[in-house]
C-alpha cells in the first residue's frame, strides 16, 4: 500500500515538473506584437501657398514598424492606415501586404490627399495650431518561428497627433506610438 502511494505521489512531482516547463517554454518563446510608430507628419499650411498641395491637402507620413523578435519573421496582410477628425476620415492609405524579417525595423514613407470636405476645416484648426488627429491602423500578422507560420493574430491600433501651426507633430514626444484601441474608440471610428 505505501508503495503505490509512493509511486502517485513521484508521479504527481513528474507531471507538476513537466508543466512548469512547458509553462517557462511558452513564456520565452512566444512573440512579441510588432511596434507601430507615427515618426514624421507633414499637412501642407496656408504660409505655403504657392504650393498647390494646400489646396488639395496632401498629407504626408512616414510610418515606422519595429519586429522586436530575434527568434521569429512577420508576415503582415495589407495595412489599412485611417486619419481622423473628428469623426469625419480625412483619407486612408492601404499600405500591401510584406515580410519583415527577424529583429529588424521598417520606413514607410507615404502621403494621401485630403477629402476636401473635411480639409477645410482642418486647415483651419491647424493655422491655430489646435489640430489633433486621430490615426487608426488595421491589419493582421503572421509569426514565422523554426520554418512554420502561425495563425493570424489581427492588430487594431490607435494614436492621437497634435498638429502644431507649421503643419508638424507639436509636444514634447516628435513621436506618435499607436496602441491597441480601447473599445470605445472601436465603438466610435468603426
Amino acid at each position: 500500500m505505501c508503495d503505490s502511494k509512493n509511486f502517485y505521489v513521484w508521479l504527481l512531482q513528474v507531471f507538476a515538473l513537466l508543466g512548469l516547463l512547458a509553462f517557462l517554454l511558452w513564456l520565452t518563446l512566444r512573440p512579441k506584437n510588432p511596434t507601430y510608430t507615427i515618426v514624421d507628419f507633414s499637412a501642407p499650411t496656408s504660409n505655403q501657398s504657392n504650393n498647390t498641395s494646400s489646396e488639395n491637402g496632401a498629407i504626408s507620413y512616414v510610418l515606422e514598424i519595429q519586429n522586436p523578435n530575434k527568434d521569429s519573421g512577420i508576415y503582415y496582410n495589407d495595412i489599412l492606415l485611417t486619419f481622423y477628425y473628428g469623426q469625419d476620415s480625412v483619407g486612408e492609405k492601404t499600405i500591401p501586404s510584406f515580410y519583415q524579417g527577424k529583429h529588424k525595423t521598417r520606413q514607410l514613407s507615404d502621403h494621401f490627399d485630403a477629402n476636401a470636405r473635411v480639409w477645410k476645416a482642418l486647415r483651419s484648426t491647424i493655422l491655430n495650431a489646435t489640430a489633433e488627429l486621430k490615426v487608426g491602423l488595421v491589419t493582421k500578422i503572421r509569426y514565422k518561428m523554426w520554418g512554420r507560420k502561425s495563425k493570424r493574430h489581427g492588430m487594431n491600433l490607435q494614436g492621437q497627433i497634435r498638429i502644431g501651426s507649421d503643419g508638424k507633430i507639436s509636444g514634447k514626444n516628435k513621436k506618435i506610438k499607436l496602441k491597441h484601441t480601447s473599445k470605445r474608440w472601436r465603438s466610435r471610428y468603426a
